[in-house]
């Protein structure tokens, strides 16, 4: 049997079990996108201005890492509920897009940038990372609302 359904058995199994991987999933999602959040709005001149990116940006990633666990963990056992209805979504095809791509902004530009302490480019950088990552977010809240697939 492959692992798929071997998952979405387990996933489709009880009720309770989705909207438990739902809330992980969503806790996930808020530790890491605060975290991110948190030195995006330092970067542009808001909070924490008492702290260096550079420091802030090391005290904050523990928590970056934990939610991205999360999100990584409870994701893969949602999608294996009903993958058809998953990979046919626009909603969720444009969350998976902009998901790799804040993924790979944030771990080369963005911590490029608040490495270097570039003065110049920090506020484009940070407005960048907030709307690739407010992308993701609302491309997972539109996923239940897109009924039409590809």
């Amino acid at each position: 049997m492959p692992l798929l359904m071997i998952l979405a058995a387990g996933v489709n199994a009880s009720e309770l079990i989705f909207p438990t991987l739902e809330c992980i999933h969503i806790v996930g999602f808020a530790m890491l996108i605060g975290s991110i959040a948190i030195l995006d709005f330092r970067l542009l001149g808001y909070g924490m201005t008492e702290q260096q990116p550079p420091e802030l940006y090391k005290s904050l990633m523990p928590w970056t890492w934990i939610g991205m666990a999360f999100i990584f963990l409870s994701g893969p056992l949602m999608y294996s509920s009903d993958p058809d209805m998953y990979y046919l979504n626009w909603a969720f095809i444009i969350k998976m897009l902009c998901m790799i791509a804040a993924l790979v902004f944030h771990f080369t530009v963005r911590s490029k940038v608040v490495g270097l302490g570039a003065p110049g480019t920090g506020k484009a950088v940070a407005c960048v990372s907030l709307l690739l990552w407010a992308s993701v977010v609302f491309g997972g809240i539109f996923i239940g609302f897109v009924t039409e697939g590809l």
